[in-house]
């Protein structure tokens, strides 16, 4: 076993023995021979997609097989060797259908090796040690620390972008040339490309195309369930039945939604499904009635503490504890061993007969709120006042703070950096880490509230808008503008934000808590050099230098 590809990897330099995330060796070796798999579907595919050949279903394939290997998807060995089945099963296909093709237009056939021939061992723990084989450390002991960490950081990236590409996918919004983007740069990797300069621009280009599937994906959420609107949410439970929402996925919401109506259950969102509450079409169910609990690292807490059953959507699940491992429930490519998965078809029928026999809750709790809903198309409706409001000096600066939250020590900084900023200063947050304050109170500057909840990690997309319009509005650029981003990453939806951000040109982010294992000095000292990224330091030295008090 060898992952570096998360902020609280061991030592800050990798997990050999088990995953900080709960990872076990067996899962982290099989998840490097599915991506090594993968790598083998792409380079047919990025051949047959130069000669005008396609296949939507290895397109496909790749994208979930790259989600599935993202951190806290799947932990379930057996899954990942169906996967790992399903992945040769395509791969000889695109194989074949390349021999066939070159034969048909006379052209002659290359010779490929590596991924594109290896055939994965039909017996578990033949398997296994196949997989050793082709862990990513091996990588970095064929290419070199900083080589290796380059390749490795264009990898997380389209891991990254895939999770998005899919939720955008589920919704009916695809794209054939990002398809071919996949295929196209994992064949690269697989043809063995080491040089520092083309990887870079790799990994920029890989930006380049997560912004294009970032805008696909708010296209496919605000088509289907409307543009979010600013809602005030409930963060308390009311008494009855309840089943709680966690993830990213909006269809497998709504459709439960739909399932429960009427049941007298009542619906409830954690982590990342929080700005669900402001979309238009899932605010129709009377029985979505706010959100529980925050940021998926305290899951097994707030899950224990929670009175009915629990629906874990894509990522960001826990080794679940013992106390409700009966009532929780996976769906889509998330999976722990030994949890019901709900497959394809959707029926939830397993997790509301959970809700119903669980205790639900007795009492209500106290009424406490929080007020979500500020995506571009709210914030960009009132962007008169707010460019005026600035001009008159009533607002001196924006900070976009958030990101990934995570375990680790050291995350209370994002904490102080929010309460330490001066009252005439607007907060942009977005994804997992806006838990670290969003139940604070932070007031308004004439009727614009200070703290503005702009929604899930994607909707970075949400924020660049927000952003180009204000420094358009300004006559200038977005590095001009008086606004700063403080990120917090953890796993690769992060990872290809921030190559996003960098593709864009912008420059002086602070990122952290710490940085990644994989950007090796060298590395680093590019970013450094060509976009001032910055380590972040304490919130009172760091609001210093970005304010000069």
């Amino acid at each position: 076993m060898f992952c570096y590809q998360c902020e609280q990897t061991a030592k800050e330099s990798g997990c050999t023995t088990f995953g900080v995330c709960g990872k076990d060796p067996e899962t982290s070796d099989l998840q490097d021979m599915l991506l090594y798999l993968t790598q083998g579907i792409a380079m047919y595919e990025s051949r047959l997609n130069s000669m005008g050949s396609r296949n939507r279903d290895a397109d496909r394939f790749v994208v979930e097989a790259l989600f599935t290997t993202v951190t806290n998807v799947n932990f379930d060995s057996k899954r990942v060797a169906k996967l790992i089945e399903e992945a040769d099963r395509i791969k000889e296909d695109s194989k074949e259908r390349y021999i066939r093709v070159c034969g048909e237009r006379s052209i002659k056939e290359e010779i490929l090796g590596g991924p594109a021939i290896v055939r994965p061992e039909k017996e578990f723990s033949k398997l296994l040690k196949q997989a050793e084989s082709v862990s990513l450390d091996k990588e970095v002991a064929r290419f070199g620390e900083d080589v290796a960490g380059l390749r490795h950081l264009v990898i997380y990236g389209l891991k990254g972008t895939a999770a998005y590409a899919d939720h955008a996918r589920i919704l009916g919004t695809e794209d054939e040339k990002v398809y071919e983007f996949f295929n196209e740069t994992l064949n690269r990797l697989a043809m063995g490309l080491a040089d520092g300069g083309e990887l870079t621009g790799l990994a920029l280009k890989v930006g380049e195309v997560n912004l294009r599937v970032m805008e696909m994906l708010d296209s496919a959420n605000t088509g289907t369930y409307g543009n979010p609107v600013p809602t005030k949410v409930r963060v308390t439970p009311l008494k009855g039945k309840a089943i709680l929402v966690s993830g990213h996925d909006l269809k497998d919401l709504h459709m439960l939604l739909k399932q429960t109506e009427g049941k007298g259950i009542n619906v409830y969102t954690h982590g990342e499904m929080l700005p669900a509450l402001a979309y238009p079409e899932l605010k129709k169910f009377k029985h979505l009635v706010g959100n529980y609990g925050s940021a998926w690292q305290n899951q097994r807490s707030e899950f224990d503490d929670f009175k009915g059953a629990i629906l874990m959507t894509t990522n960001c699940i826990q080794k679940p504890k013992d106390s409700y491992k009966g009532r929780i429930f996976t769906t889509g490519l998330v999976a722990w061993p030994d949890v019901v998965h709900i497959d394809g078809k959707k029926d939830f029928t397993p997790v509301i007969e959970a809700a119903l026999k669980s205790e639900g809750f007795s009492e209500e709790g106290e009424e406490k709120y929080i007020t979500v809903g500020f995506g571009h198309n709210a914030v960009l409706g009132v962007a008169d006042k707010v460019i005026d409001l600035v001009k008159q000096g009533k607002i001196k600066h924006f900070f976009l703070i958030g990101g990934c939250d995570g375990a680790k020590p050291g995350r209370n900084y994002y904490t102080d950096f929010a309460q330490k900023l001066p009252d005439d200063t607007v907060i942009l947050t977005l994804a997992c880490g806006k838990y670290r304050f969003n139940k604070m109170e932070f007031g308004e500057i004439e009727g614009i509230p200070r703290l503005l909840d702009v929604g899930q990690c994607n909707d970075a997309y949400s924020a660049i808008k927000i952003a180009v319009a204000l420094a358009d509005a300004f006559k200038t650029d977005v590095n001009s503008l008086p606004l700063s981003l403080i990120l917090s990453w953890y796993e690769q939806k992060a990872v290809c934000i921030l190559l996003t951000l960098l593709h864009l040109g912008i420059k002086n982010m602070r990122l952290g808590p710490t940085m990644p294992a994989f950007v090796k000095p060298s590395v680093y000292k590019v970013l450094k050099d060509n976009f001032n990224l910055i380590p972040v330091t304490t919130a009172e030295e760091d609001i210093k230098a970005i304010l000069g008090k």
